[in-house]
């Protein structure tokens, strides 16, 4: 996280279609159906239930480093994160893992790949010659299909959470110059 924290937060970032920033008091609705919504939670263990959340998201949702607010015309429709050390995955000691949630009213539209891209960017001019990697479920062919988009590469697969898990890496990208 410290690495990610010398470099946050940054201006937000504009895409084509997309703003990514910091989350604020407004996208706490979009935070609450995001992390309630079955769809978005089918591989990430279920929903939440939605009374727990309504209780607990602070009125202005967590901000951290390495977490950005996908914005669409002016609302939220999901979020990129990128974490170091989380704890969680072993493979990825060390390493910036990639994470991406968008909201069903999202899917399909290429949103996702072009936030995560635009998220990567970030990083790889933050951090250069760093690699990334994310892990997704096998059964997730959205998410591995996007990984492999921007290009990730599966180096193994394991089971956690009782299910068949993909990890990939994306090759450091070095300045060019």
């Amino acid at each position: 996280m410290t690495r990610l924290a010398a470099a946050w937060p940054p201006a937000p970032i504009s895409t084509e279609r997309l703003v990514l920033r910091e989350p604020e008091a407004r996208d706490r609705a979009a935070v609450i159906e995001l992390l309630a919504s079955p769809g978005v939670n089918a591989y990430l263990g279920g929903p939440r239930p939605l009374d727990e959340l309504e209780r607990t998201t602070p009125g202005t949702p967590a901000r951290r480093p390495g977490l950005f607010v996908v914005e669409l015309d002016g609302a939220m429709i999901g979020q990129v994160m990128l974490t170091v050390d989380s704890g969680h995955l072993p493979q990825a000691a060390g390493a910036a893992e990639l994470g991406y949630l968008f909201l069903p009213q999202a899917w399909g539209g290429g949103y996702a790949a072009e936030a995560c891209a635009a998220a990567l960017g970030w990083f790889d001019a933050a951090h250069p010659g760093e690699p990334v990697v994310l892990a997704t479920q096998t059964a997730n062919v959205r998410s591995t299909r996007l990984a492999a988009k921007l290009g990730f590469t599966e180096t193994e697969r394991f089971e956690a959470h009782g299910a068949e898990q993909s990890f990939a890496v994306r090759p450091p990208v070095t300045p060019s110059g």
